[in-house]
Formats: structure tokens, C-alpha cells, sequence
């Protein structure tokens, strides 16, 4: 196997062959086993797999209930049961992070916000994340270190987050608590309510990121129906934020898609209309959140010692807590219980799928097998089922398919027929795999039950007449017949921070220029007055600039090993095409958050190749904010920018946003 770092290294030797293969695979070497101290997921699907009833996350009472356009939306610590059994089949409790209504219960997942197209929403977020007993600030409930002993939590206060900003190096998580930023994904938002990273707030308001503005956000909602989330999105701790709970559902709805049983486009209404938030995680024994950050825990060697990182010990006390470049558990996770299972009728079942994990995707398939089994190996034939929308609405017409690919962030409006399954068990399966994604189906299995995701148990009962009729999705969305103002070429890479970890990065395929076609320069470090271009860190200036009201074609060049769901703030976009490539691959440092130098590249001589065709399981005719740029690929989408400020882009891989994966997106002059 030739690693990520033989490859770094090796870039210099394969800039002058632009023929070679830009990509080079990684693989996880973790044994599947769960190490000790940790959940075994194994006896947990023995145990409770496909027992638990799903929390409905769309019930009436579930949803939140503003008063005249106005709520107060509250994050605090809980603690709720997953599912998880003890040896002795005792249900345990995780320590968890969750929103809910000011002055009442906060879950994981979050509350769901159903809210009228054109009927803007005011949300008061309050940050509650205070120990319910000692009345100080709350520390994260995510418990790293399998081999116990070190107790210093998730953090790696190393990376460029909220309390390493200049100005803000004193403050931290034990004194002033944890900041938050609540970000509505998929929301066609004001900037300075978008929930971007550096907007963070402190318990209490303490502690304000610096460009915090107020605690009330306004959501316009002036868009057409679709499923929307909310999520944290602190700057470089989103993935623990999320991972400890911090995410919900947010539904527009409109004139067609009304959300009722005599909506117009006959679509099923609750009770037959589900949402599922679907998510991986790790458990320690005892039911606490794991998260790995320590020598010894899963993936740490891959990640560090692996490739050759050395992290001094004055940062990294007994070697962590790390940022890992990507995450994998071993139990798969729906709106907080591992593993359940929801009781159907055999009729047509409108479920919406969140594919809420940090780095993996999934590839979706529904198979029977008979009443109370839990292993899918002798399941039958994959059943077909609708697509008829994605992350913000309706399809352009329904999509018949046997298997979808969901790519972290996004989201997918499916309609399941489950008539003439009478008595049978169908289980949603996930062929996806257990590592960094790069286009195969099936992917390299690691674990052994994350390959299931949760259980359909159907009633014996005559078929249900329903109505449903996809032809009616026919037309519902229209793509852009906008001209392009601007064709931008963006990039993706894979390089080194200053301690020899592996940091995605994103950047330019060209010399950057702003909105008037002016060329930007790095203003310092070793590149300075050169034009920027290629791997370039966030703190950096900005270099994706639209006009305000202009229409962009940006075409994505992933110059990486693996695929990377790339999220646009503020649009949304069509999907347009797909082409190979490949280009000469040139060393240049990238300049760190705190002035040291780390490793990327630039893409010199690029060479366009054959075009194409979507793959299968793709499906993506529907308005996006999410994307699957696969590697050696230029991912071709097309969006208007209509509201001017300061955005953001990046790779929804939480991993990877959080270690600089992630770049200002600024509409319109100022940036």
C-alpha cells in the first residue's frame, strides 16, 4: 500500500508527468474489533438491534410551536437512552448535547422546525451547555481515550478554532465554556444569520466570536418547500458539536408541498411521512459518546503515528488530544438509537434521509428477509423505490432506482412502497463501506454491522391504497437557464499541517481574481506577491468573490485520493456534469493559523480528459447544496449568488472542515 505521506513526499517527482494519476487511495488498517472499554457493536445488534421503535421525529408534538413568528430555541446538556445494553441487558444512558424550546426538554436529535414558505421565522438561540448540578460551564460529553486515564476530553485546542483566534487565546471550554453557532443548512439566509463559523457564543453570552452581531437570527424562508437541517457550526469543533448532539430537522413547506394529507401532489402526509437523521457513532461500555483523539483508540495510528506525525508533547500531553482527518463508528445511529425499527403498513411511505455523519457515504438499498431477522446476507433482491427530491426540494421528475448514494450533509426525498411486503422485515441497508469514499460500490468493509442501518417491520394487513403517483413530481423543479456570468475553477487538495498531519484543503485551479476581475496576491509568508493559487487555509484572503446577482459555473477539480461532499452556504445549485483530468502537481507551503508552515499544492498544466456519465445511484436533478466530487474529476455546478456578505464553502466532511477544509465565500464588494 503506498500511504498519503509516500505520496506527499513523492509530489515533486510526479509534477513533471501529467500523466500520472493525481489521486492516491487511503485505507483504514484499524482492525474491525472493538477495542476494550468500547461498545461492542456486535452484541449490541444481538442484543437490541431492530428492537427500538425510531423517535418519530415529525410527530405533532415533536415539532416546535412559535409564537407570531417568534421562538426561543435553547442548546443544553441531557442525558437519553440510544438503545445501548449493558452485559446484562440493562438499558444505559448517554451524556449527550441537544436543542430544544427555551424551558423545556433539549434532545438529540434536535427539535423539528416546520415553518411556511415566505413566512420569515425570528430564533433566539440561547447557549445553555452549563453543568446541571455545579452551575458551571458544561465540558463536552464526548469521551476520548479508549485506554482511560487522561480525561482531557475531544479538543485539540491545536487546531484553528473559536479560543485560538487572536484575542481570544485565554478563554477556554473548563472557565468559559463551549461556544456554539447554530447554522440552518440549506438555508437562503441574510449573511449575518447564516451561522457562520466565526459567529460563535459562549454559555451565557460570555465569550462573542468576533463577528458575532445578535442573539436573534432571522430565517426569511423565502424559498420553495424543501428539508432543510440545523446543525452547530463553531469554528473547528463542528464535528465534536455535531457528533455531541447538535443537529435537527428544518422543513419548509409550501402551496404543493403543504405537508397535508390533501396536499396536491398527492404526496403521503404524516403519520406517513418520515424523517431520519442517520448518523455513526462509537460508545464507550459504560453508554458515553467516544470519540478517538488518543494513541490507541481506533484510527489514531492510521492518522498519526501511521504517516509519520510527530506532535509535540507541550501540545499534546500524552500524544492527544488529535484531530483525526476523518471518522468512522461502528454503530449507525437513527434520530439517537442505534439500530431501530419502524412499524409500517403496506402502502407508500414518504421518508426523508439525512445523511447526518461526519465522512461517511452511504449507499442506500432496501432489502426483505423475514419477520424478526436482524442479518441481511440471505435478504432478497433490492426493492425499487422513488427518489423525488434532494437537499432543497422537489425533483425535476421522480427517479426510480434500487440504490441511492448519500453523501454527508445531504439530503434525500424518497417514496417506499411497502404494499405486498405483508409480514416481512425490510432492512435499509448501507453498501457504502467503512472508509474514505471513492467511487466503489460496494466500499471496503471494516465493521461488521454498519452494513444495516435500521429495520421496516410491515403489518399484516391488506395493501393500503394511497394515491400516490410519481408522475405528479413531473416538473416540480426547473434548472437555471441563467447565462453564466463567470466560469471559477476551484480545488480540491490533500496536504500537510505544520505537525505533518494530513489537512484537506480547498483552493484555486487558477490565479485567483475578485469580482472585478482583479487579481489577488498573498499578502505574506513565502509566497508573498505572487498570485494566490492552490492549496489555500482560511484564515487566508478571500479568494471566491461573486458578483452579487450573478451566476457562476464553478468547476470542482478533486486533485485528492477520495471523494469530498462539497456544501455551498447561502445557494443552491444544479448539478452539471462531470469530466477526468489530470495536471502537474507542484509543492507550496500553506500558511497556518498560528504562522507556521505546512504543505499543499498547485495544479499546473491541467489537461481535460473524457467526460462522464453519472454514476449509478446518483441522482441529481434536484436543487442541490450538496455535491459528490469524486477524485480525478472536475464536478461541474451552477449557482446565483442573490444576497450579498460573507459566506462560506466547504467540505462537509466534518473532519475536514474543522482542519481548514473550508473557505470564505463573500458576495458582492468587501470581501
Amino acid at each position: 500500500m503506498v500511504s498519503r505521506r509516500n505520496f506527499l513526499k513523492s509530489s515533486a517527482a510526479m509534477s513533471a508527468l501529467a500523466s500520472l494519476p493525481l489521486s492516491v487511495r487511503w485505507h483504514i488498517a484499524q482492525a474491525a474489533t472493538a477495542a476494550a472499554g468500547l461498545s461492542d457493536p456486535e452484541y449490541q445488534m444481538t442484543s437490541a438491534g431492530f428492537v427500538n421503535p425510531v423517535p418519530d421525529a415529525m410527530a405533532p408534538g415533536f415539532i416546535y410551536k412559535p409564537k407570531k413568528g417568534k421562538i426561543k430555541v435553547t442548546m443544553g446538556p441531557s442525558v437519553q437512552q440510544t438503545g445501548l445494553v449493558d452485559e446484562f441487558g440493562a438499558r444505559l444512558n448517554t451524556p449527550v448535547f441537544g436543542y430544544g424550546e427555551n424551558g423545556s426538554f433539549v434532545s438529540w436529535p434536535g427539535r423539528t422546525f416546520e415553518v411556511q414558505s415566505g413566512q420569515p421565522l425570528q430564533v433566539k438561540w440561547e447557549n445553555k451547555l452549563y453543568d446541571p448540578v455545579t452551575g458551571l460551564p458544561a465540558t463536552h460529553p464526548i469521551v476520548s481515550n479508549a485506554a482511560g486515564g487522561f480525561g482531557d476530553g475531544p479538543v485539540d485546542t491545536s487546531l484553528h478554532w473559536c479560543y485560538s483566534l487572536p484575542g481570544y487565546e485565554a478563554f477556554d471550554i473548563p472557565t468559559n465554556g463551549v461556544p456554539v453557532v447554530p447554522h440552518l443548512h440549506g438555508g437562503h439566509t441574510t449573511d449575518i444569520f447564516d451561522g457562520n463559523p466565526e459567529y460563535f457564543f459562549s454559555p451565557g453570552y460570555g465569550v462573542r466570536g468576533p463577528r458575532w452581531v445578535e442573539k436573534t437570527y432571522v430565517y426569511d424562508n423565502d424559498q420553495p418547500a424543501g428539508n432543510l437541517w440545523y446543525h452547530d457550526h463553531a469554528l473547528g469543533i463542528t464535528r465534536l458539536n455535531v457528533y455531541a448532539g447538535l443537529a435537527g430537522f428544518y422543513f419548509v413547506r409550501d402551496e404543493f408541498d403543504t405537508g397535508k394529507a390533501d396536499n396536491p401532489l398527492g404526496l403521503p402526509a404524516w403519520p406517513y411521512e418520515k424523517a431520519y437523521a442517520i448518523q455513526d457513532r462509537m460508545f464507550r461500555d459504560s453508554g458515553e459518546l467516544f470519540y478517538p483523539t488518543y494513541p490507541g483508540d481506533p484510527f489514531y495510528e492510521d492518522f498519526i503515528t501511521g504517516e509519520g506525525a510527530v506532535l509535540p508533547p507541550e501540545l499534546f500531553p500524552n500524544g492527544g488530544p488529535a484531530a483525526l482527518a476523518e471518522f468512522f463508528g461502528d454503530h449507525m445511529v437513527v434520530n439517537g438509537v442505534i439500530w431501530p425499527k419502524e412499524d409500517v403498513e403496506p402502502r407508500n411511505y414518504r421518508l426523508h434521509l439525512l445523511n447526518g455523519t461526519d465522512s461517511r457515504f452511504m449507499a442506500i438499498r432496501f432489502r426483505a428477509v423475514p419477520a424478526g431477522v436482524t442479518d441481511p446476507s440471505a435478504a432478497g433482491a433490492p426493492i425499487q423505490f422513488n427518489v423525488i427530491g434532494s437537499d432543497q426540494g422537489l425533483a425535476s421528475s421522480a427517479t426510480m432506482t434500487d440504490m441511492l448514494v448519500s453523501e454527508p450533509g445531504s439530503r434525500y426525498d424518497i417514496v417506499v412502497d411497502f404494499k405486498g411486503l405483508q409480514g416481512q422485515r425490510i432492512i435499509m441497508e448501507n453498501i457504502g463501506g467503512d472508509e474514505p469514499f471513492g467511487g466503489d460500490i460496494p466500499g471496503p468493509a471494516v465493521f461488521g454491522e454498519t452494513n444495516r442501518v435500521m429495520a421496516f417491520d410491515v403489518a399484516e394487513m391488506a395493501n393500503v391504497a394511497d394515491g400516490f403517483n410519481p408522475d405528479n413530481i413531473d416538473n416540480a423543479y426547473m434548472p437555471s437557464t441563467a447565462a453564466e456570468d463567470r466560469v471559477r475553477k476551484v480545488a480540491l487538495f490533500e496536504g500537510m499541517d505544520e505537525f505533518g498531519r494530513l489537512q484537506p484543503l480547498l483552493g484555486t485551479a487558477e490565479p485567483a481574481s475578485d469580482m472585478n476581475n482583479n487579481p489577488i496576491y498573498w499578502p505574506g509568508g513565502p509566497l508573498a506577491g505572487q498570485p494566490m493559487e492552490g492549496s489555500i487555509a482560511w484564515h487566508s484572503p478571500t479568494t471566491e468573490n461573486p458578483a452579487l446577482g450573478s451566476t457562476e459555473i464553478w468547476e470542482i477539480h478533486n486533485a485528492t485520493g477520495d471523494a469530498h461532499p462539497v456544501h455551498l452556504h447561502l445557494v443552491h445549485f444544479d448539478i452539471l456534469d462531470r469530466q477526468e483530468f489530470s495536471a502537474d502537481v507542484i509543492d507550496q507551503p500553506v500558511l497556518q493559523h498560528n504562522g507556521l508552515l505546512g504543505m499543499g499544492f498547485r495544479l499546473e498544466n491541467i489537461a481535460l480528459g473524457a467526460m462522464v456519465t453519472t454514476p449509478e445511484g446518483y441522482v441529481e436533478n434536484a436543487p442541490k447544496d450538496m455535491v459528490t466530487a469524486l477524485p480525478d474529476q472536475i464536478t461541474r455546478i451552477k449557482a446565483t449568488f442573490d444576497k450579498p456578505g460573507r459566506y462560506v464553502w466547504h467540505c462537509h466532511i466534518l473532519s475536514h472542515e474543522d482542519h481548514e477544509m473550508m473557505r470564505v465565500l463573500h458576495v458582492g464588494p468587501g470581501a
